[in-house]
This record gives structure tokens, sequence and C-alpha cells, in this order.
């Protein structure tokens, strides 16, 4: 931990899965930020990876406590508004864990109020920070298959037992489209910007399911056809991106390897970290310069803490946010097309 005076004095709220493994081990890695509080309504797991930090009961207990100035919100996604509300209005700056809430109307909300409160408002859209979709943009931008007419991206596990949690439990903001959505869909709207129409086929496959647990959207940018697909019934690996171009293509197989690490719990730090197995680089086959290529490319290192450098750099330093409220909002309005266009099988335009 640091005692640098302008680290920013933080508190995470609540401290499962999300707390735990994908926010406190970066604010406890970088200097730029002190970890002071962990809010368990429950338990103390946080006491002891992080003696130093004081385990508080609610919310009221941070927000009441004037040295705090960031708020990193981890619930289950029914909170999310209330508690940035509440976070805002104590004039905290604010991180809400993704979906940034379970309606476009709250997202928007959101925004106005933490303008008033010129406040930081953004969302954790980690997977920017993914290795391989640093590769994906990086090939995109130097045009390394020319035009691209098909994207796929997909995100699949074999999950055919259904987890006594909420994110499988029939509530607003629960399921599958809501959970691995908003990484698929961020990704897609920083890679090709805003598409011209959505349809979606969002089904509940597993028995017992009570919510949805698998998902196709087909994103149409009228010359670029992008597929994105989730599923918790799919045992056999398919391709994490496929990508094809009017020069050649690109595919790789293989998941981040940082989300891996931090459940192992891992430290999110030295130089291999992020860093994937060469047996997952991904396979370029494209026509360039007069010439024909076909190997691996090596795939960068991912960097989750990277989010948080820029949330620093963004308070003490004025620097642009990454992750733009906006952004998170344009991922709310694809959210809620794609579940209207599930419920009525068909396209629907994303102007109208």
């Amino acid at each position: 931990m640091s005692n640098h005076k302008q680290a920013i004095q933080t508190a995470i709220v609540a401290f499962g899965l999300s707390g735990k493994a994908f926010h406190a081990p970066f604010i406890a890695a970088n200097p730029t930020f002190r970890l002071r509080k962990v809010v368990e309504r429950h338990r103390e797991d946080s006491a002891s990876i992080y003696p130093e930090v004081a385990v508080c009961r609610s919310l009221n207990a941070v927000l009441e406590d004037a040295a705090i100035e960031l708020v990193v919100i981890t619930t289950p996604n029914t909170f999310h508004y209330s508690m940035a509300r509440q976070a805002l209005e104590a004039g905290k700056h604010v991180v809400l864990e993704k979906p940034f809430t379970v309606t476009l109307e709250e997202a928007q909300g959101l925004i106005q109020l933490a303008k008033e409160q010129q406040k930081m408002l953004t969302v954790f859209h980690n997977r920017r920070w993914d290795g391989d979709f640093l590769t994906v943009k990086q090939l995109l931008d130097k045009k390394m298959i020319g035009k691209p007419v098909e994207f796929e991206s997909n995100f699949h596990r074999f999950r055919p037992r259904i987890k006594d949690n909420w994110r499988e439990e029939e509530e607003a903001g629960s399921g599958i489209l809501y959970d691995l959505g908003p990484h698929l869909i961020d990704q897609a709207l920083c890679l090709f910007g805003t598409p011209k129409a959505v349809f979606a086929d969002v089904r509940q496959q597993r028995p017992e399911a009570k919510t949805a647990d698998s998902f196709e959207l087909l994103l149409d940018y009228e010359h670029l056809k992008v597929k994105l697909n989730a599923g918790t019934l799919v045992r056999i690996a398919w391709p994490r991106f496929t990508v094809n171009g009017t020069a050649g293509g690109f595919i790789k197989w293989g998941l981040d390897p940082q989300e891996a690490a931090l459940r192992a719990g891992l430290k999110p730090v030295g130089s291999d970290w992020g860093r994937e197995e060469e047996r997952n680089w991904g396979t370029l086959h494209t026509h360039l310069n007069g010439l024909d290529f076909k190997g691996k490319i090596e795939t960068f290192a991912g960097n989750y803490g990277a989010f948080y450098q820029n949330v620093y750099e963004h308070i003490r330093k004025e620097e642009p946010l990454v992750v733009k409220p906006v952004q998170a909002l344009e991922v709310m309005k694809l959210l809620e097309l794609a579940t209207r266009s599930a419920a009525e099988g068909k396209k629907l335009s994303v102007e109208e």
C-alpha cells in the first residue's frame, strides 16, 4: 500500500468474485491508490488478504468517511443504480462493475448526476485490455487483413449445472446477456462503432435455467457482419476470435489468461503479467505488399491494471477517461435492443 499523499483513497463495495479478483488486486498493486475500506455485510474475507483495510458493514460507513474519494461498486447488478447514486450525491467518484445499470434510463440518470456533481463516473469495461482483443485491434488498425467483412467473437463455457447465485436467478439484469454481453458488445463498439441494426437470439438452454444462458447477437454494419456468441453448454472449444477481410483472415483460440490468474490468487505484477502461452497465439493468413503470409502472431500482453491507471490520470491530472460514460451508455442501448429483438423475433434498427 502507498502512503503517497496523492494516492486516491478508495473503497470497494462488496467482496465477491468481482471485488476480490478483478478490482482489489489492481488497486492494491498500484501505488497511486490506497485501498482504505471494503464493504462486506456478513463476512470479513478481505481482512485475511488486506489486514490493513477496514471492513465495513454498509455503504453509509464508506460515504460518511470524508477521506474516501473513490467508491468501486461490485454488487449485484440491481444495486448499481441506487448505490452509485448515493455515492455521487455524497461527492465521491464512482467506478461501476459492468453492466452499467439494469436499464438505459438508470444509466442516463447517473450520467446526468455525475455531471451535476462534477465527479468521475466510469464502468469497468476491463476486456478492452484483453491481450487477444488488443492484438485484433492492431491487426485491423494496420489493415493487415484488408477491409473486414466478417467478425466473430465467442465467449463460451461448459457449465451444465445451475450455480446458486444472483446471476442465475430470474431478476432484472441477470442472465448471460447482461453478464458477458457487455464485454463482447463493448469490444465490437470499440472496433467498429455503432451498428445499423441488431438481431438477437437469446434463450435458456439448460433444463433448470431460470434466466438466459445463451445468446447470439448479429450486428449489421452494412458491408460488415459482426456475430457475438456466448453459451453455457459448449464443451468443445470454439475460436475466441475469427476475422475475415478482403486481403486475408485471422483466427485464434483461448481466453486471455488474466481471469484465470486472478481467480487463482496471483498478483498482477511483473513483466510476464497478461502474457499468453505461444500455443494460443492466433494465426494470420494474408496478402500484403505482393507477399503471401501465413503464420502465428504473438498475442499482446493484456493488462486490466491500465483501466485503474487511467482512472488515476483522470482524477489527478485531468487526462481523458478511456471508458467514457457515454460509451457504456451505448452498450446499455444495444443490450436493451437485443432483449427486444429476441422477444419480437426480428431485426431492429439502432437509429429507431
